[in-house]
């Protein structure tokens, strides 16, 4: 673990330099320093999907909000925390809450259609899971009217984790219950989710990243893992920073 966040402050330190030698954005530049709103999908109150071992989606969204944070902050971009209380009810509002920043990215964990879960027991409580899908995904909104940013963005992110070595998700495009979702870019699992209100109802370029499948039971336990909830937020600020200083 010591060795992987050696590595991965070794890369914020040379992606640091490069923006600064090239000066593209900051003081002097006469550019503004992109902004992302990142918010935690879900609430306290409706905390999402329920994982394989009885954890909240909510809870590992938060986590990996904040880690995101962090690396975004540390490449020199600015953030803008949305929804980290658990507090904001309203998907409109939220999107509102994002006004005036270059993207926002909505972070969430994935399920899987009810008719593929079964039971299992877990330390004397009866839980559900499948183990049938897995992987991240990304979401755009075609109504969105940043759609070409976002769809960038995404693809980048895309790109970026599968290099890292994570497995992109294929069932959204081929589930084996419940409906597909149109392919933007299926090579880095970017796919059309058009009613989704987070960002069709957006005044910016947004997206929605899915981080895993929590049914799943080894999956699970990968994105409970410290060590991979670094490399993955790692792996998405370096994905929008290159989207959003390349623009």
């Amino acid at each position: 673990m010591a060795g992987g966040q050696g590595f991965l402050t070794a890369a914020r330190r040379r992606l640091a330099s490069l923006l600064a030698a090239a000066g593209a954005f900051g003081a002097g530049s006469g550019l503004a320093t992109p902004e992302v709103a990142v918010d935690v999908g879900h609430t306290l109150s409706e905390p999402g999907a329920t994982s394989a071992r009885g954890r909240a989606e909510f809870d590992f969204n938060r986590v990996l909000a904040a880690r995101l944070v962090e690396e975004l902050q540390a490449r020199g971009l600015l953030t803008r925390p949305i929804n980290f209380d658990g507090r904001i009810a309203s998907l409109a509002a939220r999107a509102e809450e994002a006004t005036g920043a270059d993207l926002l990215i909505s972070i969430h964990h994935d399920s899987v259609h009810a008719d593929l879960l079964q039971q299992w027991d877990w330390h004397g409580a009866t839980h559900t899971y499948s183990d049938l899908h897995s992987g991240f995904a990304l979401f755009v909104s075609r109504r969105n009217s940043g759609l070409a940013l976002s769809q960038r963005c995404a693809s980048a992110i895309g790109a970026r984790l599968r290099r890292m070595g994570f497995a992109p998700a294929t069932h959204h495009a081929r589930p084996l219950a419940g409906p597909a979702r149109p392919a933007a870019d299926e090579t880095n699992a970017v796919h059309y989710y058009d009613n989704l209100v987070v960002l069709y109802r957006s005044t910016l370029p947004a997206l929605l990243f899915e981080a895993g499948v929590i049914k799943h039971r080894a999956e699970e336990l990968r994105l409970r893992d410290p060590e991979q909830q670094a490399r993955m937020a790692d792996g998405i600020a370096t994905g929008i920073a290159a989207c959003l200083y390349a623009r």
